[in-house]
Formats: structure tokens, C-alpha cells, sequence
């Protein structure tokens, strides 16, 4: 499973016209979930989510997304499996298959709710217009099969 996580002083999907979720603080979490993904994938990547801390508390000490009571706007994206090794096409053959991310995706909704953040999101396997400040920049990737 591979995140693309970026602090945000806000951010917006926006799909057929509609906005689908929108946050004022917090993180925009990219998920993009693998064919051989597990619920320990999942636990892991939401783990470090939340935890980490990538926000200014008192004192200049950094504190998480749960700290700051902010907010999570998470937003399937496939195309993080994108294998460019060989051509100019984008390979997506390590991405899980609709009918295995789909109830994945909603089950990462459920625990990023459990861990106690506030989350919105876009619409699973929609076009979406995804729109946000990256506050920094901040930006960090996590990949549960390469855990650096």
C-alpha cells in the first residue's frame, strides 16, 4: 500500500460538479492500495498517518494530524502503483483490482475514523478534481513493502 501524504492548509474533491469532501487543516492522504495489499498494509500506513508528526505545536515541538485535531481528506488513487520501467504507457498491473481496493478503501475510511481524525473523501473509482495548499511543502511517501 503506498500514501503520498501532504500537509495542507486546505483541500477539495470535487466530482460531476459536486463537492464530495473538503478540509480546512489537515492532511491529504494520496492511497493508492496494491493487488497483494493486507489489512496489515493498512494498519501500518494509517499508523504512521496519524502519527506522525509533521505539524508546529508549542515550544517548536512537532506535533500529529490527531494532536492538532485536524482533519484528513483521503482520496483513492490507483495510479500510485504506476510501474514506468519499461515504455512511455504507465503500467498499473500492481494495482488491486476494483473489486478488491474498493472495499479496502472503505475500510481505511473506517480506521483513519477509528484512530480519531475527522475524514472526508473523494468518490472511489470517480474522475475527481483534487485541489489543495500544500502547506511547506510538506510531503512525505510511504510505501507498506518498503518501510523506510
Amino acid at each position: 500500500m503506498r500514501a503520498l501524504i501532504q500537509r495542507s492548509g486546505n483541500g477539495k474533491v470535487v466530482v460531476d460538479d459536486e463537492v464530495t469532501g473538503e478540509i480546512s487543516s489537515g492532511l491529504v492522504v494520496l492511497l493508492g492500495i496494491g493487488r497483494d495489499d493486507t489489512d496489515e498494509d493498512l494498519d501500518w500506513i494509517v499508523r504512521k498517518t496519524v502519527n506522525m508528526r509533521l505539524f508546529e505545536g508549542s515550544d517548536q515541538k512537532e506535533v500529529s494530524v490527531l494532536d492538532t485535531e485536524g482533519e484528513v481528506l483521503l482520496v483513492s488513487q490507483f495510479t500510485l502503483h504506476a510501474s514506468t520501467k519499461k515504455g512511455n504507457r504507465p503500467s498499473y498491473i500492481n494495482a488491486a483490482k476494483p473489486d478488491v481496493a474498493e472495499p479496502m478503501y472503505e475500510k481505511a475510511i473506517r480506521k483513519f475514523e477509528e484512530s480519531g481524525v475527522s475524514v472526508r473523501t473523494g468518490k472511489f473509482g470517480a474522475h475527481m478534481e483534487v485541489s489543495f495548499t500544500n502547506d511547506g511543502p510538506v510531503t512525505i511517501w510511504l510505501d507498506s513493502k518498503n518501510k523506510e
